[in-house]
C-alpha cells in the first residue's frame, strides 16, 4: 500500500442525501469522526433525507443544485472542503434512453460546474470522481478482465455522460493541476437504490412474501455481474482519496462473479415462500452491457483495500432492508 500526505478534515460529498452518498457519510461519520462531512442536496431532489436519518446530527447538508453554479460555489465556500466525493448523477441506465438529453446536461454540466467553483473558490481539494464499468461498453471477451486501459465504449446516454465526466476529471487535472483521482465502479448491492437489478429483485421478494404482490417481473437474466457490498464499495472510495495517484483512473470491484440470473436464483432460495417469476418486455434495454468483469490490482495495490463482508452477508443485508421497508409499505 503506497502511503498518502493527505489529511482530511473537511470532507464533502455530493449527492449525499442519495444512495451512495449516504452510505458514504455513514462511513466517514462511523469511521473517522474527526472528519467534518458536508453534503450537497437539492430541494427538488427524488431522493430522501430519510437515507441519513441515523448520522442527520452530525453532518451539514448544503441547499444546492450542480445545474446552478451561483449555489454549487456558495456551497463550496462555506464547506471549504480539502476532499471531495463526487457522486451525484442521473444513474439510470435503462431511463437515460428515455431522457438522453437531460441525463446527459445534469451529468456533464453538473460536473462542469463543479470542476469550475473548485477553480473560482481557489480551493484544491483531492477530487474523488465516481465513474462506473459503464464507460467501458460492451468488451470483447478477450478483453476480460477489463483493465482500465482498455477502451471506452459506451452504449447508453448514461454512459457518455460517464465518459465525459471521466474525460473532464482528466482534463481539470492536467490543464489546472487540480487533483483528481477517477474510480470506476463496477457493480455493488445497495439497498436503497431501487432501480438496481439485485434491490428490485429483492423488493419485489420482500413484497411477495407479504402477499402485496403476484409475481416477480425481470429484465435480461444472462449479464454477468461482479458484485460487492456498499459498505465496501464507499470504503474503498475514501481510500482512494488517501492513497490513489491523482490523474490516474482505478477499477473497483468485488470478486464474486455471477449472472443476474444466478443472482435472482439464489434471492428466491433465501426467500420464505415461492417466488414465480417472469420476464418484462419493458425492461429489456435498448443495448445491454453484458460482461462486466474487473482487473482490480491496479487499486489495491495502492491501498491495500479487500473487501470485508462476504457475497452471502451483503445478500442478507440487501434483503433485511427490503423486508423492512415492506413490512412498513404493509403497515401504512
Amino acid at each position: 500500500m503506497s502511503t498518502t500526505n493527505v489529511a482530511i478534515k473537511r470532507a464533502l460529498i455530493t449527492g449525499m442525501t442519495g444512495s451512495g452518498g449516504s452510505y458514504l457519510a455513514e462511513y466517514i461519520v462511523q469511521n473517522h469522526p474527526d472528519v467534518e462531512v458536508h453534503g450537497l442536496g437539492r430541494w427538488h431532489s427524488t431522493s430522501t433525507a430519510d437515507n441519513l436519518s441515523e448520522i442527520r446530527p452530525r453532518v451539514t447538508v448544503h441547499e444546492c443544485d450542480l445545474m446552478d453554479f451561483s449555489s454549487v460555489l456558495a456551497a463550496l465556500e462555506k464547506a471549504r472542503p480539502d476532499a471531495i466525493f463526487h457522486l451525484a448523477a442521473h444513474a439510470n441506465v435503462r431511463a437515460s434512453f428515455q431522457t438522453p438529453l437531460a441525463v446527459m446536461n445534469n451529468n456533464i454540466m453538473g460536473t462542469a460546474n463543479l470542476f469550475e467553483a473548485v477553480r473560482s473558490a481557489r480551493l484544491n481539494p483531492i477530487f474523488q470522481l465516481c465513474s462506473t464499468s459503464e464507460v467501458y461498453g460492451q468488451v470483447d471477451p478477450k478483453d476480460v478482465p477489463i483493465r482500465e486501459e482498455t477502451p471506452m465504449r459506451p452504449s447508453s446516454p448514461y454512459a457518455v455522460s460517464k465518459v465525459t465526466q471521466d474525460l473532464l476529471g482528466y482534463a481539470y487535472f492536467v490543464a489546472y493541476k487540480m487533483p483528481v483521482i477517477r474510480t470506476r465502479m463496477f457493480a455493488y448491492l445497495n439497498p436503497r437504490r431501487g432501480d438496481l437489478f439485485a434491490t428490485s429483485f429483492a423488493r419485489q421478494v420482500a413484497r411477495i412474501e407479504r402477499g402485496l404482490q403476484k409475481e416477480l417481473v425481470h429484465g435480461n437474466l444472462e449479464s454477468v455481474r461482479t458484485i460487492i457490498d456498499v459498505r465496501d464499495a464507499m470504503r474503498a472510495y475514501w481510500d482512494a482519496a488517501l492513497y490513489c495517484t491523482p490523474g490516474e483512473a482505478y477499477n473497483i470491484g468485488g470478486r464474486t462473479t455471477m449472472t443476474v440470473g444466478q443472482f435472482l436464483e439464489m434471492l428466491k432460495s433465501l426467500a420464505k415462500t415461492p417466488i414465480p417469476s417472469r420476464v418484462d418486455p419493458a425492461l429489456l434495454r435498448p443495448a445491454d452491457v453484458t460482461l462486466q468483469i474487473p482487473a482490480t490490482e491496479k487499486f489495491e495495490k495502492a491501498t491495500g483495500w479487500k473487501p470485508r463482508y462476504s457475497f452471502e452477508e451483503s445478500v442478507g443485508f440487501l434483503l433485511d432492508h427490503c423486508r423492512r421497508e415492506v413490512a412498513r409499505e404493509a403497515a401504512a
